[in-house]
């Protein structure tokens, strides 16, 4: 038995005015997310916690197959992908570079800064800030710092695609004290090399953002969550283009399979990525295929780009699956969902639970679902803990 579970991160919301008081998900062209919905089993998953916010590292734990209480912080998650194996001691931020204008967070992404562009101005930020601790490249505007100091662990942080449109004064760290006036200064103080840095001067000259800060959240220390193999008995891996999921990944034993012109933007390649996942599968128990493209429009409020993800994942990633998977191994379960809502005229994650569909060779009665849509209270499953996705699956594999 194969398992696969798709996660199109972001891709549930709520009903929008232009699209007839439809959602993306029901408005797009999703026939095989359908077929699963209608010929599986439905109900929706509660991936975050009562009292933890619905950021990607506790939604994406929990679709793993881990209780995400257990985490410590964002930055030490991604930073097993960037080749940054953390001390006893160490804190590891989340970095974005990001656009300011007026003192107000304008563009959490500095207008999608290049990885390359990004990586100059880390070793801009090295040399001019050595003292403060080690930075690293990551992807596009997700980068990392890792400071020698666990006491940092416990500073309250604020994601910036949260905020955008605020001020920077009203959500730099707190409280305020020795420790957060050592960061939010590092901040403040990255504004003045990186404005005059040759990356951002030919950014502006091109028309876009510059990167003209630093900021810094979703810290904590190296966390113990558990292991994939020990716990399951079977071997997985996942496919994504972000360094957090890469990092959870590597934290709790799967392996992590490097896809060409996987961006987690829109311009990702879906066909490689299920066809790298198809190839996995041949060797591997279980397969995440992570997509980041319909969060990524849910934060920009870009309703036609989370259409278009959503119907590319459909058509590419799960067409593909349930035409071949019967080629790799004639008993397969397939589970598709987002790990939390992203929606478009609020631009932030929120704490909903989000809808499920698992399609198994195993089932010999569906429930009544007809469609997939956010609306899957009345499935079979009505509502579970997110954790706990896997082992149904597991469930349904050998009792149907």
């Amino acid at each position: 038995m194969k398992y696969v579970i798709v996660i199109a991160d972001g891709m549930a919301d709520e009903p929008l005015e232009e699209i007839n008081k439809e959602t993306p998900v029901i408005h797009a062209n999703t026939p095989n997310m359908d077929f699963i919905a209608k010929n599986g089993y439905t109900g929706l998953t509660k991936n975050v916690p009562d009292g933890m916010t619905p950021g990607s590292d506790v939604a994406n734990t929990s679709i793993m197959g881990f209780d995400p209480s257990m985490l410590k912080g964002r930055g030490p998650l991604e930073a097993p992908s960037v080749g940054v194996e953390l001390g006893d001691n160490d804190v590891a931020f989340r970095l974005n570079f990001i656009n300011v204008k007026d003192g107000k967070i304008n563009d959490f992404t500095a207008d999608h800064i290049t990885t390359q562009e990004a990586d100059e101005l880390i070793k801009a930020l090295n040399e001019n800030f050595s003292e403060y601790g080690k930075f690293y490249t990551g992807v596009s505007y997700r980068n990392l710092f890792v400071i020698d100091d666990l006491e940092m662990e416990d500073l309250t942080s604020t994601p910036p695609h949260d905020v955008v449109g605020q001020d920077v004064e009203e959500h730099i760290l707190k409280p305020n004290n020795s420790k957060s006036e050592y960061i939010n200064n590092l901040m403040y103080d990255s504004m003045e090399v990186l404005e005059n840095h040759p990356v951002n001067k030919k950014r502006v000259s091109e028309g876009k953002l510059p990167a003209n800060m630093i900021w810094l959240w979703g810290q904590g220390a190296k966390p113990v969550i558990g292991d994939f193999k020990e716990k399951y008995g079977m071997t997985g891996a996942t496919i994504t283009g972000v360094d957090l999921l890469k990092g959870i990944s590597t934290y709790i034993n799967l392996d992590v399979i490097e896809v060409p012109g996987a961006t987690a933007y829109f311009d990702t390649n879906y066909e490689n990525k299920v066809d790298y996942a198809i190839e996995s599968l041949k060797t591997h128990d279980v397969q995440y295929i992570h997509i980041e493209a319909p969060d990524e429009a849910g934060h920009e409020g870009n309703l036609p780009e989370k259409i278009r993800a959503i119907e590319n994942i459909d058509s590419i990633i799960l067409g593909k699956l349930l035409k071949e998977l019967p080629d790799i191994d004639p008993e397969y379960t397939i589970a598709v969902l987002p790990d939390h809502p992203t929606p478009i005229n609020i631009k932030t994650h929120t704490m909903t639970p989000v809808p499920f569909a698992i399609y198994s060779t195993s089932i010999e009665t569906p429930d009544d679902s007809e469609v997939f849509s956010e609306d899957m209270s009345k499935g079979k499953y009505g509502t579970i803990i997110g954790h706990t996705l896997l082992n149904e699956m597991i469930k349904i594999s050998k009792n149907g």
